[in-house]
């Protein structure tokens, strides 16, 4: 398994992150990598999400988690590698959420596949996360 994550505390509340990233066919204004992205079907564990990543054909990932407020992931499959990624909010104890962005790649040789595209992927882990905190705020 390879994994990458990009971590950042805020004074923003859960529930306002947790508002912008359930509103999947909004995430293209705010996600830059993102060409084009819709829900197909509920917001709800087995739904799916089409998304066209910029310059790149559609992708059509399965939503794995969703636990209101705390946690969102979707994974697809590309090549024999699977792909998973994902939001984790956590409430701090002084108020606040911390935001974990994690992509995880697993195949049985995804630690010697796995960092060519995952640094590809999660390059831009940092500007999105300011992104997707810039919306919440607004």
């Amino acid at each position: 398994m390879w994994i990458q994550e990009h971590t950042v505390d805020t004074g923003i509340g859960a529930d306002a992150i947790w508002r912008v990233l359930a509103d999947v066919d909004s995430w293209a204004r705010w996600d830059t990598s993102m060409e084009a992205v819709s829900l197909e079907g509920p917001f709800e564990v087995g739904g799916h999400v089409s998304m066209t990543p910029t310059g790149q054909q559609p992708i059509r990932p399965l939503i794995v988690a969703i636990e209101e407020n705390a946690r969102y992931a979707d994974e697809t499959g590309t090549d024999g590698l699977r792909l998973r990624f994902g939001h984790t909010l956590t409430r701090l104890p002084t108020g606040g959420t911390r935001v974990v962005h994690r992509r995880e790649i697993t195949d049985p040789d995804a630690d010697r596949v796995g960092p060519e595209p995952g640094a590809a992927i999660t390059a831009d882990f940092p500007k999105a996360m300011a992104a997707l905190l810039n919306h919440a705020r607004a």
